[in-house]
C-alpha cells in the first residue's frame, strides 16, 4: 500500500501547472516582448524577481538557487534597462491572465472563479517569515480578473513552497548545482534540465562527483539507496514547510478545491511545452 500524499504535495501538483503558463505560453512571450524583454530567459528572471524591485544578479542567484550564476548575470541587471519592475509585473499579469483565458475556455467560469477564491483563501493564511520571494509577491495588489487572480494565487503558493524547498536543500547540504544533479538522478532528464539551469558539463560533472563522494550517487551517476532516502527527506521537509495553510482546510474543503482545480490543472499540464521538473500528468 502506497503512503498517503501530503495535502501540500497533492495540491502543488495541481497549482504548479497553472503557475507555469506565465512562462510557457505565447501570450506571456508576447507580453514580455512588448515590454522590451526580447530574450526568453531575460523575461523569466525579470518576471520572477520583479516583486523584489530592480535587483542585481546575486540576490536572484541566491533566491532561485539552482540556476548557474552566469545564466542569471546574462539577464540581470540588464533587463531593467528595457523595462521597470512595474512594467514587467504588468506584462507578467497580462500574459498569464491571457494564457489562462484561452486555455480555460472549455472550463465553466464558475469553476475558475471558485478555484481562484479557494486558492486566494489559502494564500491569505501564508506565513511568509523567512520566505523572501513569497513575501514580495504577497505584497502585490490583487489582479484585475478571475484568470489573473487564479494565476496570482497559484504563483504566491508556488513561491512560498519554493522558498521552503530551498531551505530544505540548504539544510541537506546541497549547493545550487548538486540539487538539480540529484533531481535528475531520481526522476528528471539531464538533457532537458541542465541547459535550462545553465550549468556547464564541467560544473555538472563536478557536482555529480561530490555526490558520489557522499554516497548519494554511484560512479555511473545512478541514485543510491542513501541518495534516494536523502532526496525523500528533502521532499518531505518541503511538504512540511508548506503544510500549515493546507492543514486549516477540512477534508471536504480540500476535496472541493481539488475537484475545482483538477480540470484546470489538467489542461495547463497538457499544454505545457516543456516539463523540466518531470511533473506527472494530471488526471481529469
Amino acid at each position: 500500500m502506497s503512503a498517503p500524499v501530503h495535502p501540500a504535495r497533492a495540491l502543488w501538483l495541481l497549482f504548479e501547472p497553472v503557475y507555469a503558463v506565465a512562462f510557457l505560453q505565447p501570450e506571456s512571450r508576447t507580453a514580455f516582448e512588448a515590454a522590451g524583454l526580447d530574450n526568453g530567459w531575460r523575461g523569466y528572471f525579470a518576471a520572477r524577481s520583479a516583486p523584489l524591485g530592480a535587483v542585481d544578479a546575486p540576490p536572484v542567484v541566491a533566491a532561485f538557487f539552482s540556476f548557474a550564476p552566469q545564466m542569471v548575470e546574462q539577464a540581470l541587471p540588464q533587463a531593467w534597462t528595457h523595462a521597470s519592475p512595474a512594467q514587467v509585473l504588468a506584462a507578467r499579469e497580462a500574459g498569464a491572465a491571457g494564457a489562462l483565458a484561452r486555455l480555460l475556455e472549455p472550463v465553466e467560469p464558475e469553476r475558475v472563479e471558485a478555484a481562484a477564491i479557494a486558492l486566494e483563501a489559502v494564500a491569505a493564511r501564508l506565513d511568509c517569515a523567512g520566505r523572501v520571494l513569497a513575501a514580495a509577491n504577497a505584497a502585490l495588489p490583487q489582479a484585475a480578473d478571475r484568470h489573473g487572480r487564479l494565476w496570482q494565487a497559484a504563483n504566491l503558493l508556488r513561491e512560498h513552497r519554493g522558498d521552503g524547498h530551498v531551505a530544505a536543500l540548504v539544510a541537506a547540504g546541497l549547493d545550487g548545482c548538486e540539487a538539480p544533479v540529484l533531481h535528475c538522478a531520481v526522476h528528471a532528464d539531464r538533457a532537458v534540465l541542465q541547459p535550462m539551469r545553465g550549468w556547464s558539463d564541467r560544473e555538472w560533472d563536478a557536482a555529480a562527483a561530490r555526490l558520489v563522494e557522499r554516497g548519494w550517487l554511484t560512479a555511473q551517476g545512478a541514485v543510491t539507496d542513501l541518495g534516494r532516502t536523502r532526496h525523500g527527506a528533502i521532499e518531505a521537509a518541503t511538504d512540511r514547510a508548506a503544510g500549515r495553510p493546507w492543514e486549516a482546510l477540512s477534508d471536504a474543503e480540500l476535496a472541493r478545491l481539488e475537484a475545482d482545480l483538477r480540470p484546470i490543472a489538467a489542461i495547463c499540464r497538457e499544454r505545457m511545452p516543456i516539463n523540466p521538473l518531470a511533473m506527472p500528468p494530471v488526471e481529469r
